[in-house]
């Protein structure tokens, strides 16, 4: 994920802690409907049960607040020890009863964001790096929590669509994922426009782009993401909706 397209960071710390915070919550309240039975059954994730989905949304507020050390300190704190030991965590965690994993849930979403209050100004802007992707500024870490944990929850499929989505973090990410994957040598060109807000997105800048993609933008970022097949959208002129690769 590229900084360059995240949106503008330490000004807007103490909305967007309270927005996951918000987000959490969401959550919660779905996690906490599920019974232990619920919680092995299978998630929208291939492979992955729903205590696979809610561990791992525990275990990335435990890696986030490393980097989130790393940025107050200043000493490289990783966010995962390696990729083995994080699947290990969370295959290890997914067969918890469901009141056990909430917990975890909880406690760890706590602890990211008392951990988030502690920061200055100018350690928001340290350069830390995840397990994967580009370094970036400290403050995007807090866009990458609420990132997991808004689409995460649709995964969980315990009912929350995206639908559901706040309309800030729809067009946030719209913005962001569009920008990410303009990069890409394969991009499309298309020109993606929000049915209700009239926004418009672009997968690839480019003047001759004949193809538009209209739907709502909760169904144009679900299908940019791999979460909706985009049979809800409208493609001009008609037929099959190009490629996307996994984000």
């Amino acid at each position: 994920m590229s900084q360059l397209t995240g949106p503008a960071g330490p000004h807007s710390v103490d909305l967007t802690i309270d927005r996951i915070d918000a987000a959490v919550d969401r959550l919660l309240a779905s996690a906490s409907m599920l019974s232990d039975e619920q919680v092995r059954e299978p998630s929208a994730l291939p492979g992955w049960s729903r205590g696979h989905v809610l561990t791992h949304v525990a275990r990335n507020a435990d890696g986030l607040r490393n980097l989130l050390v790393w940025a107050k300190t200043g000493v490289e704190t990783p966010q995962y020890p390696s990729q083995a030991v994080r699947d290990a965590q969370i295959e290890d965690g997914s067969g918890r009863p469901a009141g056990e994993i909430a917990a975890d849930i909880s406690n760890s979403a706590k602890e990211f964001v008392e951990q988030a209050r502690e920061l200055s100004d100018d350690e928001w802007l340290a350069e830390v790096r995840g397990l994967r992707g580009p370094a970036h500024p400290a403050w995007f870490t807090l866009h990458r929590r609420i990132f997991e944990v808004e689409i995460h929850h649709v995964d969980l499929a315990a009912g929350y669509q995206p639908a559901a989505w706040p309309d800030w973090f729809v067009a946030e990410h719209l913005y962001r994922i569009t920008g990410d994957l303009a990069t890409g040598p394969s991009a499309a060109a298309a020109v993606l426009t929000d049915s209700e807000t009239g926004r418009q997105y672009f997968l690839r800048q480019d003047s001759s782009a004949e193809l538009s993609i209209t739907g709502t933008g909760y169904d144009l970022l679900a299908w940019l993401l791999g979460r909706s097949d985009g049979s809800d959208l409208s493609p001009d002129p008609a037929g099959p909706l190009p490629e996307i690769p996994p984000y």
